[in-house]
């Protein structure tokens, strides 16, 4: 591996995705070096999510390749890409309601170990439960880790869902609109709370995101999505004023 392609997490090239006769995604061509900030910006059907799906293993790409760090990935169940080192949040929580916050920690630490759930209480050790509590105290959860999941407030229940796809430090995250249903006076706060602990791990992240402010507060890099394809992918400030990008995705009319 030569010095310049070292740095490559994710490289994408030719994704397609077809359902029938419909196209999700055509022609996806992405390059993703460590260390860097992506936000996916687009409108509801652009592919978005089609994208983040197949990179994750939700979703078999009708053609073309997924390669994470030079190993082709194209096609791995979920389970196997969180193992290769690629994780992801959900747009809707994906936690244990009737479990607290620190047992909805210990199933996430346990299953990215053993890939099971169903035998994590007798898999309990002191050694478990600190690491599952520093983790939480590393997403500023430490305050909440005896309440039953089910009843946190939509921002923390995001919180966890990323702090439960964390476990592991895995190289590349991608969020999927880590700050939908909290409120626009908590989203900053929201966006501080998740980002800084998965820097601070050295992870490459990517977000899709709707909200411009914070696209220009936390991405070093944007890539537009329009109709299944790459409508522009660039430095920030260039690809938010694209025209084409005004008027599809942000919805300038006058672009």
């Amino acid at each position: 591996m030569t010095e310049h392609s070292a740095d490559i997490v994710l490289e994408v090239r030719g994704l397609e995705k077809h359902f029938g006769g419909v196209s999700a995604a055509r022609d996806i061509n992405v390059t993703v070096r460590h260390g860097e900030q992506i936000a996916i910006v687009g409108s509801n059907g652009a592919g978005k999510t089609t994208f983040v799906n197949m990179v994750t293993g939700y979703l078999k790409p009708s053609g073309g390749t997924i390669r994470f760090r030079g190993r082709d990935v194209t096609g791995l169940d979920p389970r196997q890409t969180a193992r290769a080192g690629i994780r992801r949040s959900f747009q809707i929580a994906q936690i244990f309601p009737q479990m607290t916050v620190l047992e909805n920690m210990l199933t996430a630490d346990l299953a990215g170990e053993t890939g099971r759930t169903a035998v994590w209480r007798a898999s309990l050790s002191p050694t478990r439960i600190e690491r599952a509590r520093k983790e939480l105290q590393h997403f500023g959860l430490s305050g909440h880790e005896g309440r039953l999941a089910g009843t946190l407030p939509q921002g923390i229940r995001k919180q966890l869902d990323i702090a439960m796809a964390s476990v592991g430090e895995p190289e590349l995250m991608l969020l999927d609109e880590p700050t939908s249903g909290v409120s626009v006076d908590e989203k900053l706060d929201m966006m501080d709370r998740v980002i800084g602990p998965l820097r601070a791990t050295g992870a490459t992240i990517m977000f899709i995101e709707h909200d411009i402010d914070i696209v220009r507060s936390y991405a070093q890099r944007v890539i537009a999505f329009y109709e299944g394809t790459i409508l522009a992918d660039g430095d920030v400030a260039s690809v938010l004023a694209d025209a084409r990008v005004r008027e599809y995705v942000i919805g300038d009319k006058h672009a």
